[in-house]
């Protein structure tokens, strides 16, 4: 832990763009995620929700009751203060959250991961109202992480 002040050098931005993604807390992927929503999307300083296995607890696992009620919680809140227009879910592979809390193996996981971002995407607009949320499955291609649509 510093035991000095830090002072970020990235200048405050008091405008909102009106747009959120829920994606996996996995550190691995963060600045990937962040490059694709910043620079892929053009979502620049987008509201974030980041948690194991991202949109997947909106996907009615009974494994997650407490974390869906708790990212519907957020999702309402982000739509009525932060004024939330749009969505976007972000499944990845090799996720541990669905190797190991899920127990999913091999090729019938990304199958689920798939199923799960339309199942979440449909949840998240009956309980937002929102119209616009998309769906996207990152997969490692050597060094290099790969942002794939997913019809949601």
């Amino acid at each position: 832990m510093p035991d000095h002040t830090y002072e970020s050098s990235v200048i405050y931005q008091p405008a909102r763009i009106h747009a959120a993604s829920i994606y996996c807390s996995d550190g691995r992927v963060g600045e990937q995620f962040d490059d694709f929503l910043q620079n892929g999307l053009n979502l620049p300083r987008y509201d974030r929700v980041a948690l194991p296995g991202g949109p997947a607890c909106l996907a009615g696992h009974p494994q997650v009751h407490l974390e869906e009620k708790g990212v519907v919680d957020e999702l309402d809140f982000l739509v009525r203060v932060h004024g939330l227009e749009r969505l976007v879910l972000i499944a990845h592979d090799n996720c541990a959250f669905y190797t190991e809390r899920l127990e999913l193996r091999d090729r019938r996981l990304e199958l689920v991961q798939r199923a799960d971002l339309v199942r979440a995407a449909a949840y998240a607009r009956r309980v937002t109202g929102l119209d616009l949320v998309q769906g996207f499955f990152a997969r490692r291609v050597g060094e290099r992480i790969r942002f794939e649509p997913v019809e949601v």
